[in-house]
């Protein structure tokens, strides 16, 4: 009975605070419903243009401006967990994109950027082997991109 009690008294706190938030304005569910939506079907393609394709864009290039940080390796040892660090300094940049193109899906992961916001994304991926991996940077509309080798020693997905 106690346990119970206790149950009930931790949710209903849970939901005050939430409650709270709402009401005071610091949490609206209308923005949270709104990043529900997702592109499927670039999440879906086998390759680096048409991944471009399925982002909007069409003939991205190469730019110094978009790079790899030093924490992204050259060999990673365990491709369940390659860390993967972009940097844009393009003016205007919405989107990082992060695409292998050996893994069975090339996009890993698409970050959209608010305005104002510092061009920066890490995160980690898998990679089933070794591969190129890209940067693609949407930035005032046109798309940019960054390629970089990692080698994988021991397989994370597919492999």
């Amino acid at each position: 009975m106690e346990q119970k009690r206790r149950e009930v008294l931790k949710a209903g706190g849970g939901i005050t605070v939430m409650a709270l938030a709402v009401g005071a304005g610091l949490l609206r569910p209308e923005e949270a419903f709104a990043q529900a939506a997702w592109n499927k079907a670039a999440f879906e393609t086998k390759s680096f243009a048409d991944t471009v394709k399925a982002l909007g864009g069409a003939n991205a290039v190469e730019n110094p401006g978009v790079r790899f940080a030093s924490s992204t390796p050259d060999i990673a040892e365990n491709g369940a967990l390659v860390p993967i660090t972009v940097t844009s300094s393009i003016p205007k940049t919405e989107s990082i994109a992060i695409l292998v193109e050996k893994n069975p899906n090339t996009l890993a992961a698409n970050f959209n950027l608010p305005a104002g916001t510092e061009p920066f994304v890490s995160t980690r991926v898998k990679m089933g082997q070794t591969s190129d991996i890209y940067a693609l940077v949407k930035a005032d509309g046109r798309y940019y991109f960054a390629k970089k080798e990692v080698k994988v020693t021991i397989g994370g997905c597919g492999g």
